[in-house]
């Protein structure tokens, strides 16, 4: 998982704007790409977390943590490095006010205004950035993971290519694939079942 925070200057955010920026899901990867060198030119400074599956499953498997705090506290890791005056969160959790809080209190410096709305990414121009860097990275990582592991398409449960992968290859390469996935564990427990079948005969 990437998260991103790019920070500008308030007054170019109709510059963002005027270059095309929107919600990274309603473009192609071509223009994704485009917007990146763009939004690189326009951005002060651009921060990204990479989070490995390993991170992930650790945090699904917690008594007191799920992914929403994970990523409030990658958001907030961001927010301290990049040190803005005020801070535009796209929030993944059905309670706003519970998540402002949650990030508000890993925060550094209190003072910086905090924003945290749900759709961000299509209603901010600077979160829309974040979003278009975030796929575009995540595009990058996605073809460093091909190179070296073969073509899983693009990842995602519904793609064929990717449940093929995840057939053949969940026990061969276990540390690309999260644990707590659904279409991990239904393979793994598919074995196991199996097992106790042929134990039981």
């Amino acid at each position: 998982m990437i998260i991103t925070g790019v920070l500008i200057e308030e007054q170019d955010s109709d510059k963002l704007k005027r270059q095309g920026i929107k919600d990274s899901k309603l473009l192609t990867h071509k223009k994704r790409i485009e917007l990146y060198k763009k939004i690189k030119k326009i951005a002060k400074k651009i921060e990204t977390i990479k989070i490995e599956p390993k991170e992930i499953d650790e945090a699904l498997e917690s008594d007191t943590l799920n992914l929403n705090w994970l990523e409030a506290q990658k958001s907030a890791e961001i927010i301290n490095k990049l040190s803005p005056d005020k801070a535009i969160l796209d929030c993944p959790s059905p309670n706003k006010e519970k998540y402002k809080d949650y990030v508000k209190n890993l925060l550094k410096d209190k003072a910086i205004e905090l924003l945290v709305e749900h759709k961000a990414d299509v209603r901010f121009p600077a979160c829309s950035a974040a979003g278009i860097v975030a796929k575009c990275i995540r595009e990058e990582e996605v073809e460093k993971l091909k190179k070296k592991y073969g073509n899983f398409g693009p990842g995602y449960t519904s793609n064929p290519i990717t449940q093929n992968f995840l057939k053949e290859n969940w026990e061969k390469y276990p540390e690309i694939f999260r644990k707590t996935w659904i279409s991990w564990k239904n393979h793994k427990n598919a074995k196991d079942q199996k097992k106790l079948g042929e134990f039981e005969k």
